[in-house]
């Protein structure tokens, strides 16, 4: 699985501030433009990876309201399009950088290795690397060892 740091996304290093700020941390940033309007997609999570409550739409109408404007101002337009969600309770992980985020969560993961998928939860994170608890132990997969992942609904 590929690990792309999430400074290099555009927009993100000036978000992430205001999202962590509100009690929250950004998952995923996506600005495209589309028929002339400017659309951006942010994905947030619980800055506490012990709260077991989801992310709800209080929490996304919290974050939308200092978000947006600020992303206006950024991108110098007001024909701008903004949607906030949770990263849902089985979400697909398309970027290895999102594991840490989600620490204590229950996840299977497709490893190559052993051609079949692996179910843990998830310890700890790295650009190389993926610690998951497996029944009393705990076992480290490599990033490349990786081709897809899973939260799992715990």
């Amino acid at each position: 699985m590929e690990y792309t740091s999430l400074d290099t996304i555009p927009y993100y290093a000036d978000c992430a501030p205001i999202v962590k700020a509100a009690g929250y941390v950004l998952v995923e940033l996506r600005v495209f433009r589309t028929n002339g309007t400017i659309q951006i997609r942010a994905v947030i999570g619980h800055a506490d990876p012990s709260v077991k409550t989801g992310i709800g739409i209080d929490d996304c109408a919290k974050v939308h309201r200092v978000l947006l404007p600020r992303m206006e101002a950024i991108l110098d337009s007001q024909d701008t399009y903004m949607e906030v969600t949770s990263p849902g309770t089985e979400r697909n992980i398309k970027n290895a950088a999102e594991f840490p985020f989600f620490k204590e969560k229950y996840i299977r993961v497709y490893d190559v290795s052993v051609s079949d998928w692996v179910s843990g939860q998830i310890v700890d994170a790295d650009e190389n690397q993926l610690k998951l608890k497996i029944d009393d132990a705990e076992r480290s997969i490599p990033l490349e060892q990786i081709s897809k992942a899973k939260l799992l609904n715990s």
